[in-house]
């Protein structure tokens, strides 16, 4: 059964505003278009909210931790002031420490180095690269074929595993559907043969609430570029045990407490693997899209599901497409949506969508390759790679008919100008499209 198609305004005044909403780019026909962002689940636009935070803090910017001038205690109050907020966000549970980093990838590795010398690690095939690679070892569990067979399988991976340590690593929801994964129940599954968990919240996070505490999950990671938030900041959030007696994650000034010719102390507690000088912009600006998002989850919640609704009611009626899916197309889901359409290319389709329509989606394999090559074959496709649209804040209903609607026309005419392959990629012959100005 098709969803239902749900009619919904441009975009709702509900939702806080995204920077570059009225952004124009060129088209390779001529003139140009307003910019139809669909590429939300690789990188989100930065929130309006968090623009005005961060012009609101430059003025301010100095050191944290070290200085006593009074710009440096402003930022080292903001930069603390962030773990609490995302504490909150994510419903950590007391004691829980808030480490800083770069993005998940960051945070997933940070956790991989944490983790006790022989620590049995468990994943689906179907994570993101960002959760299956970063593990010394680690047992791959094949894609299941429903939320049930996950649960089943991972108790029989980590029956299977060695005495000692054991750690399961979840996905909150799937960056190449938007399926939602059974976070509580794979925990508990988890718990009952004495493994800790790790979510992988960077999909999850932008799109629906996160309660580790309720969730019983022992980590989670996210990343600020998925949040609205794209200055350089993610986090990792959870038990501070393995992460107190773990090497810091980096080595340099403020992880160290003491130092003299023969031996160096280290701090515990977040300090202990954020060494060198901190991103204060990246991590107020990851704090302020926590904030935002907090207060308006409802609105959030309703404005991407009617969306995602219309959407796939729209790419039904596209011949030729195959959306892909791991658990079914009822599967409750966030705003994102992978496809293929026999017979074309799906480098050159995004490609044409680009060029001739303004709109911007990703093709690939989605740094998820093997659960997306087992996707492809569950859906009998045949482009070895698939397109992705993804939705968010700035996604408006026109977007989406537009989208619909270019597709429906490649399908039946091709592309109106001529591609070429450059580099592995398709684009324009001879692109006339100017550069914006700002490039050299």
């Amino acid at each position: 059964m098709s969803p239902a198609v749900i009619d919904v305004p441009s975009r709702s005044a509900a939702v806080p505003g995204v920077v570059g909403a009225d952004l124009r780019v060129p088209l390779v026909t001529g003139g140009t278009a307003a910019y139809a962002n669909l590429d939300h689940a690789a990188s989100a636009p930065c929130s309006s909210a968090v623009r005005d935070a961060v012009d609101e803090l430059l003025p301010h910017y100095a050191s944290v931790h070290r200085g006593a001038g009074f710009a440096s205690q402003v930022c080292t109050r903001v930069y603390e002031g962030a773990r609490q907020v995302l504490s909150d966000f994510t419903g950590a549970r007391q004691g829980d420490q808030v480490v800083f980093t770069r993005n998940t990838t960051d945070a997933l590795n940070l956790l991989a180095s944490a983790a006790p010398r022989g620590t049995s690690v468990v994943a689906f095939d179907t994570a993101h690269h960002a959760a299956l690679l970063p593990w010394r070892h680690v047992r791959r569990i094949p894609a299941p074929q429903s939320p049930t067979e996950a649960v089943q399988a991972l108790d029989e991976a980590l029956a299977e595993c060695p005495e000692g340590p054991r750690l399961a690593v979840l996905t909150g929801a799937c960056n190449v559907t938007g399926e939602l994964w059974r976070v509580a129940e794979l925990a508990r599954a988890a718990r009952r043969r004495g493994a800790r968990t790790v979510l992988d919240a960077a999909q999850l996070a932008p799109h629906r609430p996160i309660r580790l505490a309720e969730l019983d999950v022992d980590y989670a990671a996210l990343s600020g570029h998925k949040l609205y938030a794209p200055f350089g900041s993610g986090a990792l959030v959870g038990r501070a045990d393995w992460l107190n007696a773990a090497d810091p994650h980096l080595a340099g000034g403020g992880a160290s407490r003491a130092v003299t010719e023969r031996a160096v102390s280290w701090t515990t507690g977040p300090e202990r693997h954020e060494a060198g000088s901190p991103n204060t912009v990246g991590v107020h600006a990851l704090a302020t899209a926590c904030r935002t998002l907090t207060t308006r989850w409802g609105d959030v919640v309703a404005h991407e599901s009617a969306l995602l609704s219309r959407l796939r009611a729209g790419l039904v009626e596209v011949p030729g497409l195959r959306e892909l899916s791991l658990f079914g197309s009822e599967h409750d889901r966030v705003g994102v949506v992978s496809f293929t359409l026999d017979g074309q290319d799906p480098g050159l389709i995004a490609a044409a969508l680009s060029a001739e329509h303004a709109i911007g989606v990703r093709d690939g394999l989605f740094c998820a390759h093997l659960g997306t090559r087992h996707l492809l074959t569950k859906a009998g496709a045949d482009s070895g790679r698939a397109l992705r649209a993804s939705i968010g804040l700035g996604t408006t209903t026109e977007h989406v008919d537009r989208l619909v609607a270019a597709l429906k026309s490649l399908v039946a005419d091709g592309p109106a100008a001529a591609y070429e392959q450059v580099d592995g990629h398709w684009a324009p012959v001879d692109d006339p499209r100017p550069l914006p100005p700002f490039l050299p």
